[in-house]
């Protein structure tokens, strides 16, 4: 993490000290939540719609913060270590930058509508065998997230792998500007943020803004099933590097992809060989095509720093997610539930449909699934060709849950009368009827928006004691 004199991180953000005197006092960290106090760490007061940190920071001094970062528009500040600042938000945000270039590591971005923290976690997986590799923690992935994720950075981090997230156009510009990528990633382009943005080709405009700040001659590896992406990148308006090289991975072998050129599945995960690499097969321990296309964007970011085959087999088995990502969960009763919980939209629903319908050994295939949010005004429709999707043979059983996941229900009873489908517009009412139908040897599909909460029917399924 970043460790510096108080007079040192003034300098790095912009800002002033208060006191001249307060220049020696050791900073170990920063954080931005007066309630997860860190004795010695420099509070950083954000603003928000409905919140200001400056209500806090005379407590987060009297609590033990090295000092405290305060907004020249906020008054005066409370007595003690502070350092004055224009913008609180900037100023962490220049801190982050200051302290990256500082440590001299090199960076990895990673955006995309799906799969940017498996991917994330894939890549760090490879790059750890061979590099001290830091990587975003969670979903810190925002204007936020990104910065804190720098400054947590240890100093001799020789790779950084960094994810990034937006709802709108120019906050991933803003991310690549602070970390000024060497390689770039872009898993796909979806229909997430569709609501904000209005269409798929906005979406892919806001994703390559990853590039403007990316360094001279760097490589952008992205997916060449997508037509936009490089559409947009030939467009006038997209700020690139100079001398910008880019790698295209996928599953259509007539672009010049990386391409699959074998998968053999499991149900713990596949075995599969790709164009650049026809070795015998690289074993992956995660279920579903869609991870073999994010392991490719892995894979060429392994390449491209140098990681040999074998190191590659050590980072593919030593793989771990960031959790609710279609995690396997074998419960006490016997029952196996598929987690994937954390987010959802039209195109990863049905890769995790997929994932479902390929497993084998199973009594019934049941499938849970959430309303998808954000994706505009043409929200109803998306979920009905994903309850069409799954009604297609792919399940054997099929919940809703939410308001929008009705038209889910109406569509898969449409498209295939005789499949039982119960929707729900009472989770405590879904789990209750879903108790009494499971058996042991079922597999369970979870899936919905974070907004959703579907978690808590996880914990309900691997609590419950079954006797069907």
């Amino acid at each position: 993490m970043i460790t510096k004199k108080l007079g040192e991180v003034a300098v790095m953000c912009g800002g002033a000290l208060t006191h001249d005197h307060d220049y020696d006092i050791q900073v170990n960290g920063v954080f931005t939540d007066s309630r997860k106090l860190v004795f010695g760490r420099l509070f950083v007061p954000l603003v928000g719609e409905k919140f200001d940190g400056h209500a806090f920071a005379a407590a987060a001094l009297q609590g033990g913060a090295s000092g405290v970062l305060w907004q020249r528009d906020r008054g005066l500040p409370p007595e003690g270590p502070v350092i004055l600042v224009e913008d609180t938000l900037a100023a962490l945000q220049a801190m982050a930058k200051a302290y990256l270039a500082e440590v001299g590591c090199r960076v990895v971005g990673i955006t995309g509508s799906n799969g940017k923290t498996t991917t994330k976690d894939m890549i760090y997986s490879l790059l750890e065998t061979s590099f001290k590799v830091h990587k975003t923690g969670g979903n810190f992935n925002n204007h936020i997230g990104l910065p804190l994720t720098i400054l947590e950075m240890p100093a001799d981090t020789e790779i950084a792998v960094l994810e990034m997230g937006m709802s709108g156009r120019h906050e991933i510009e803003s991310l690549s500007a602070i970390a000024n990528p060497e390689v770039a990633v872009i898993t796909n382009i979806g229909e997430a943020h569709l609501l904000q943005l209005g269409s798929r080709h906005e979406i892919a405009r806001a994703k390559l803004e990853i590039v403007s700040g990316m360094k001279p001659g760097g490589v952008l590896v992205y997916n060449g099933d997508e037509p936009l992406i490089p559409l947009v990148l030939d467009e006038q308006d997209t700020v690139k590097p100079e001398g910008l090289k880019t790698f295209a991975f996928g599953m259509d072998q007539g672009k010049n992809n990386d391409y699959p050129t074998g998968m053999m599945f499991h149900n713990k995960g596949v075995i599969f060989t790709t164009h650049l690499h026809p070795e015998a097969g690289l074993e992956l321990p995660l279920l579903g095509q869609h991870n073999v296309i994010n392991c490719l964007a892995a894979l060429a970011v392994a390449d491209y720093f140098g990681i040999g085959k074998e190191k590659i087999r050590e980072g593919l088995s030593g793989l771990h997610l960031t959790g609710m990502r279609i995690e396997p969960i074998t419960a006490p009763s016997g029952l196996t539930v598929l987690n994937d919980a954390y987010n959802a939209s039209p195109l990863a629903m049905k890769a995790a449909i997929d994932v479902l319908d390929g497993l084998n050994g199973h009594r019934h295939k049941i499938a849970v699934l959430g309303d998808m949010l954000e994706l505009g005004p043409k929200e109803f429709e998306f979920h009905a060709e994903v309850g069409e999707y799954a009604a297609d043979g792919k399940v054997d059983m099929l919940y809703t849950f939410g308001t929008l996941s009705a038209e889910m229900a109406k569509a898969a009873q449409l498209k295939r009368p005789e499949l039982p489908v119960y929707h729900f517009d009472d989770k405590k009412e879904l789990v209750s009827h879903l108790c009494k139908q499971v058996h042991p040897k079922d597999v369970v599909l979870i899936k919905a928006s974070r907004g959703m909460k579907l978690e808590e029917i996880v914990d309900a399924l691997v609590k419950e004691d079954l006797h069907n």
